[in-house]
């Protein structure tokens, strides 16, 4: 899914890239999930810069970090929403879902809770191999973790980087691609996580290109309660479309064969 530029390791190979190829270039759609742009998301305006020239850890704040760098995942969803409220931010009247349901694939009907805990179990495992420490926020799709309380277990855990894991959806099955989503540069909780978060996407989205997958753009969110409640950079990767038959079956493919390769 990611080669992983937000740091001072190396390059990681392409079997690292765990999203679906596709040369078409239509624009990504959000579904109507927790995760969905509505609204609220714009495109980012600089994500024709080239993300190679800077990394995170070159910033002032990464250069007196000591020890390992901490990841914090964060699979999307869970076997059963939570369709009770909770505020959107810090002192905010606004209130949305607790944790949504996702969605579901098209041709393989499998759940997007239970793709997304497939790919971060396996982002795990890469990043580990790459020195870093990581932690998630569920290991198990049976919990009840709401995203306010997911982001305040990565801001109590001293997270570097968080790395939220999602699927889309749409009612056009021919939409298609990944796409990257971050913290909107003026959003009123996000303000501060935005250059480091904004950073870590173009690396992230550059790489993925590279390796020769589609990755639609990087949109701003100031709607997303896992952000307004996060003090830690944050990307959330839509790794591509379960309403799209040939995409849903082409991650799930992906995800079983480096599951198999982890496990062999």
């Amino acid at each position: 899914m990611i080669s992983f530029g937000c740091s001072n390791s190396n390059q990681s190979s392409d079997n690292e890239v765990i999203s679906n190829q596709n040369n078409s270039s239509q624009q990504s759609l959000q579904n109507n999930q927790e995760n969905s742009a509505g609204n609220n998301s714009q495109d980012n305006n600089n994500s024709q810069s080239n993300p190679q020239q800077s990394q995170i850890t070159d910033n002032d704040n990464s250069q007196n970090k000591t020890g390992q760098y901490v990841i914090c995942i964060d699979p999307g969803h869970q076997a059963k929403g939570d369709m009770s409220q909770e505020p959107v931010g810090p002192g905010s009247s606004e209130t949305k879902f607790k944790v949504s349901w996702g969605t579901q694939g098209v041709s393989t009907n499998i759940p997007e809770y239970e793709l997304t805990l497939s790919a971060s179990k396996i982002l795990k495992s890469y990043l580990e191999q790459m020195g870093f420490k990581v932690i998630m926020t569920r290991e198990t799709n049976d919990v009840n973790i709401t995203n306010s309380e997911r982001a305040t277990f990565a801001n109590e855990n001293n997270a570097d980087l968080v790395i939220r894991i999602h699927a889309d959806g749409s009612e056009d099955q021919s939409v298609s691609g990944a796409s990257l989503h971050i913290p909107a540069q003026n959003g009123q909780y996000t303000s501060k996580i935005y250059p480091k978060s904004n950073e870590c996407a173009e690396i992230m989205m550059a790489s993925m290109r590279q390796a020769g997958f589609k990755v639609n753009n990087i949109y701003q969110r100031s709607d997303l309660t896992g952000f307004n409640w996060s003090e830690v950079p944050a990307v959330l990767v839509e790794m591509g479309y379960m309403s799209n038959p040939e995409e849903d079956q082409n991650v799930t493919d992906i995800l079983s064969r480096k599951d198999d390769e982890e496990y062999s």
